[in-house]
């Protein structure tokens, strides 16, 4: 998980680095759609493929899938590393690999918690579940920092570095891992996966293609395409929906959703994933495009230094993930994910009133009690939903939440993009103007940039390239050296840019909150009779002293909810039987 995770996040500080390598420039308005690919493609394929993959490992078994996905994610990686081409063939062999990749990584994602699930007992699993959280989120920290440190010296070692822990990991799985959870063997759901990947994947495009400028427009959400792909994709969805409802062995079995504590902890999770999704993306721009050349940093020096600051936050969560999951195994998950989830909405408020221009000690603290609020809600979050799920539908229920979580990032990396275009638009043209005029710039000149998308802006600062330098390209000859030097050096675009991102930054934040909120009312509404289980009991048995059983206070699903599951432990083996509760 640590390795996929990592992999999802590595290539976005290294764009600059691979982009240079293969001679292509992503601020080309004809070669954008290779920087949102490179960025996309990963977490698209693993949205739309988890459920499925984590079907098939309740029919065929959850090891063997994961032990698939380990070996699709490392041959991916090797292929990746080995990029030999460059320009456009080069791209295209990048993104394609990178959906191959996602492809092994969603195999990993969809069966990982469903393994742990089988093999801990109920009141072990938040532990469980919080430590292969830690490994999740982390690595998507850790990502970064690491494509910082690597990809300056050779963009290739962003994809290398996980050959040799696929290669490890993937003969160690077949050697060792064995399969201990429920099967059913069942036909697979053609219809349900033919819908649900084209719908998916319909919204997904869209949201990409949403991103980019479209007929003099900032965005392209007025695009027809665009627009046809969105709500075709979503009539599709729900086709998929009635299909499922009729089918006999369903992709996404929706009779799953009554358990509550799924339901609402599955709400809780897109929730939540929404508002941490993009909260990445805005903190690397703020970070690379304002905060760190105002103190000093090239802008080539920015992507490095933006994971790094940004570490905090992987800390708080490596410190609370691990503690909430041995709480929610003792005392239950409710005032975990409820407290967590608040926690971070008052981060989020807090990032409204810093001052763009921020103490870092300030900002620093903010992050990670961040970290800490996500911390406490993603283990006891996922061990309730898991510890909700009847044996044989782990699989899928995996694979369904991980949906939502992978889904929630695209979706909310289109939200939080959006939401910041739309503040630097309402004041960037004029402000873009007014400062390039006001030092040297021919008036025309400054009209025709004053005029470009927010979206070239944006990019610029998000890949660590000096936005003015981007911008102005030519232009920059007609200039005396000294008003170059100033308008490309540290200070310029970022005291520029200041006031009108800070008004889109507060719109992305308070977007943030409140998908905060809605993620603590589902969590504290979904209970915590689901999560809490009763210490074993020693009850009479049939070799004369009794044997000890463990009573699993949840129902399984179809079981009338007074019937419970017990587990024998016995000579070390153990064996589910049903029977009343006393």
């Amino acid at each position: 998980m640590l390795i996929a995770t990592i992999n999802s996040s590595i290539v976005l500080i290294a764009l600059p680095d691979i982009f240079r390598g293969i001679g292509i420039n992503p601020l080309d308005p004809t070669k954008t759609s290779y920087l949102l690919w490179l960025m996309m493609s990963f977490l698209i394929v693993t949205a739309v493929l988890v459920v499925a993959f984590g079907r098939l490992g309740d029919m065929y078994g959850r090891a063997r899938m994961y032990n698939l996905g380990f070996a699709v994610f490392t041959v991916s990686s090797i292929m990746l590393a080995v990029t030999w081409m460059t320009g456009d063939a080069a791209a295209l062999w990048l993104i394609g690999w990178r959906v191959v990749q996602g492809i092994g990584g969603a195999f990993l994602m969809a069966n990982s918690s469903a393994i742990l699930t089988d093999a801990f007992p109920a009141d072990q699993r938040g532990l469980a579940l919080g430590i292969n959280g830690v490994a999740a989120i982390a690595g998507s920290f850790l990502g970064l920092v690491i494509g910082g440190l690597l990809a300056p010296v050779n963009w290739h070692w962003v994809f290398l570095v996980s050959v040799p822990f696929g290669v490890i990991g993937t003969a160690w799985a077949y050697l060792r891992l064995r399969d201990t959870g429920v099967r059913e063997r069942a036909a697979m759901d053609w219809a349900g996966n033919i819908t649900f990947a084209v719908g998916l994947i319909a919204i997904m495009v869209a949201i990409t293609y949403g991103l980019q400028p479209y007929a003099g427009h900032p965005m392209g959400w007025t695009n027809p395409w665009v627009v046809a792909a969105l709500v075709g994709g979503l009539a599709v969805l729900a086709l998929f929906a009635a299909i499922e409802r009729r089918a006999a062995n369903p992709l996404f079995d929706l009779s799953l959703f009554r358990i509550r504590a799924f339901g609402l902890g599955n709400l809780a999770n897109l929730m939540s994933s929404l508002g941490r999704g993009g909260l990445q993306f805005i903190l690397i721009i703020w970070l690379q495009g304002i905060w760190l050349p105002l103190h000093g940093y090239s802008f080539a020096e920015t992507p490095l230094w933006a994971g790094i600051y940004m570490l905090p936050m992987t800390v708080g969560f490596l410190i609370s993930a691990p503690l909430s999951g041995v709480l929610s195994d003792r005392c239950g998950a409710r005032l975990l994910t409820t407290g967590g989830m608040l926690v971070s909405a008052a981060t989020f408020y807090a990032l409204t009133v810093l001052p763009v221009d921020f103490d870092y000690r300030l900002f620093a603290g903010l992050l990670l009690v961040n970290g800490i609020g996500m911390g406490m809600f993603a283990a006891p979050n996922r061990a309730a939903i898991m510890n909700s799920l009847p044996p044989g539908s782990r699989g899928a229920g995996s694979g369904m939440t991980a949906t939502f979580q992978n889904a929630a990032m695209v979706l909310s990396i289109g939200i939080f993009f959006s939401l910041i275009i739309i503040g630097l638009t309402a004041s960037l043209p004029s402000a873009l103007s007014g400062g390039l005029t006001g030092n040297g710039v021919p008036a025309p000149d400054a009209a025709r940039i004053a005029q470009l998308p927010a979206v070239a802006v944006l990019f610029a600062a998000f890949l660590g390239y000096n936005p003015v330098e981007q911008l102005l390209g030519p232009s920059l000859a007609q200039l005396p050296p000294e008003r170059v030097e100033f308008l490309t050096g540290r200070s310029f675009f970022p005291n520029l840019v200041t006031h009108p991102f800070s008004d889109g930054l507060h719109v992305a934040f308070w977007f943030a909150i409140a998908a905060c909120v809605i993620a603590a009312a589902a969590s504290w509404f979904a209970g915590d009779q689901n999560t809490r289980v009763q210490q074993p009991v020693r009850i009479p048995g049939p070799l004369g002293g009794g044997h000890q059983v463990q009573l699993d206070a949840r129902p399984d699903q179809g079981q009338p909810a007074g019937l419970g599951r017990a587990h024998s432990v016995l000579g070390g083996d153990r064996s589910a039987v049903a029977g009343n509760d006393p």
